[in-house]
């Protein structure tokens, strides 16, 4: 063995069997019987029973997980959790005055989680790191399942009971508890602590016949994505706004254009509207049969289908579900679709300003089915008639005239 067997005889005092425990499971992963094991290493076999097994918490004796052996390259390659030489590194520089920020640096760490690591792991009497105390404590907390907060207090269960029987809201119910116990934050909760005691199975703390009285009622958990979680919009994947061509940007090229619907009453009908970046023409979609996909992808080919090629370059849209079918259309097409950022309608600014002319139109809450291919271009030439001051009060149609004729 590499190290030395303990003298039996000599009492010295609590001392950790760090190198006992690594030698005895050695032993057991080379096929030694437990009695075999503890007699070579020099501890009672009932000592190889309860590292071998585990042992349950019994009184003021904490419980313990069966000693494993560690992964391969687990100290030396990157963990979720800190390890026992990261904290070592961690008192050592505290001793020397280092940052925070420094520190996580030099770990290849988030300064949040080394601070995190400080405040939580520190003695609680003067406030020093020591690394082996903060790694028993880390220990001790990492084992799971733990038992809930609901379920450790009947009087916390007992008041969250019965104000869900009386239809509050986990979140009313919360605020009712630091208003009634302001003093006593062992009974304050926050609203996902009860959810939680509602919806994840084998906690128990609440009745789950509860949830029929939540607003939703759901007998499951409805998860809300988070942004960094976020799902694909499209099966077809989007090409974002920040990969549009830069002479798009300066509209010293005619040929990008905008677009958008504007939505009739109940969302029930809309009518697409396109604008040109660099002269501000506008042309009218005509959606008698609804603002799906497959609607708005036919009305967009046939669209741009009469107008020449060379004033047709990409079409920029927000990421409404219409728009599902974008694959589709360029394929029929040629024309690149770029997405804007979600929540950004000054990306396409011309045709957000547009479609503000266009509501003298077609007023909101209007049904906008009535209106006839013709009467919509009726409307776009109005537009396009219009002198604009940022054309230097040309008209849009002078202005698409000029590149014409060029």
């Amino acid at each position: 063995m590499d190290f030395e067997i303990r003298d039996r005889s000599v009492n010295q005092g609590c001392r950790a069997l760090a190198e006992e425990r690594l030698a005895y499971l050695q032993l057991v992963e080379q096929g030694a019987s437990n009695k075999e094991a503890c007699r070579i290493v020099g501890i009672n076999s009932r000592t190889g029973r309860r590292w071998r097994n585990g042992r349950a918490p019994s009184g003021s004796d904490v419980g313990a997980l069966p000693i494993t052996a560690p992964p391969p390259g687990a100290l030396s390659g990157p963990s979720r959790y800190l390890r026992e030489d990261e904290r070592i590194h961690i008192a050592d520089r505290l001793r020397e005055k280092a940052t925070v920020r420094a520190i996580a640096a030099e770990l290849s760490r988030s300064p949040s989680t080394i601070s995190r690591e400080i405040r939580r792991n520190r003695h609680p009497g003067n406030g020093q790191y020591r690394p082996h105390a903060a790694q028993a404590r880390a220990d001790t907390r990492r084992p799971r399942p733990k038992p809930g907060k609901i379920a450790r207090k009947p009087e916390l269960r007992d008041f969250i009971q019965h104000r869900l029987d009386r239809r509050w809201s986990p979140e009313q119910i919360c605020q009712a508890l630091r208003d009634t116990f302001p003093a006593q934050p062992e009974m304050h909760v926050v609203h996902e602590t009860v959810y939680q005691a509602l919806y994840v199975q084998g906690r128990g703390e609440l009745r789950r016949e509860l949830t029929g009285a939540l607003r939703t009622g759901r007998v499951r958990r409805k998860p809300h994505r988070q942004a960094a979680c976020r799902q694909p919009r499209f099966a077809t994947p989007m090409v974002m706004i920040s990969d549009r061509p830069a002479e798009a940007e300066d509209r010293a090229v005619p040929g990008h254009w905008e677009g958008d619907l504007i939505i009739g009453k109940d969302g029930a009908s809309a009518i697409g509207t396109l604008v040109e970046r660099t002269t501000r023409y506008v042309m009218l979609l005509h959606l008698p049969g609804g603002r799906t996909a497959e609607h708005v992808r036919h009305a967009l080919v046939e669209t741009v289908q009469t107008l020449p090629a060379h004033l047709v370059r990409s079409l920029t849209w927000d990421q409404g579900s219409e728009m599902a079918a974008h694959g589709a259309f360029t394929v029929a097409t040629g024309i690149p679709v770029y997405f804007c950022d979600p929540a950004s309608p000054w990306q396409r600014g011309s045709n957000e300003n547009t479609n503000g002319l266009l509501r003298q139109y077609f007023p909101k809450g209007t049904d906008l089915a009535v209106h006839a291919p013709e009467h919509l271009t009726a409307v776009a030439a109005e537009l396009n008639g219009r002198p604009r001051k940022t054309l230097g009060w040309e008209t849009p149609a002078e202005r698409l005239h000029k590149l014409l004729a060029a």
